[in-house]
């Protein structure tokens, strides 16, 4: 990879790590989720800094090409997304039921004692 290439992928890389910290400050983006994508960033420019470490990683997990190391950890990355998300969602649809359990109590109560 050229020197010129790798200077373009570490300033993009080091702009949306500031954006994401943004948002997270301006309270936009839950920090758990930030982490997760900050920590990605670091990841990503480690891996342009020092470009034989992902070729290091292709010969010791037996991988052809270090292209395919890449959409390996993509993939990777993506299943731990996807599995953060539906905890997420599962959490907050019980938290919903939760409250509307309670909210049909509370209303109950309130008719029971009107009458």
């Amino acid at each position: 990879m050229s020197l010129r290439i790798q200077l373009v992928i570490g300033i993009i890389t080091v702009i949306c790590i500031l954006a994401i910290c943004n948002t997270v400050r301006k309270k936009k983006l839950d920090l758990r989720y930030g982490l997760i994508w900050i920590i990605v960033g670091v990841c990503v420019i480690l891996l342009d800094a020092f470009p034989g470490v992902l070729g290091w990683l292709t010969g010791l997990l037996g991988i052809e090409l270090p292209i395919n190391m890449l959409f390996f950890l993509g993939f990777c990355f993506s299943l731990i997304i996807i599995f953060s998300l539906t905890k997420t969602v599962s959490d907050l649809a019980h938290k919903v039921k939760r409250l509307t359990q309670e909210l049909a109590l509370l209303k109950r109560d309130m008719e029971n004692g009107e009458e």
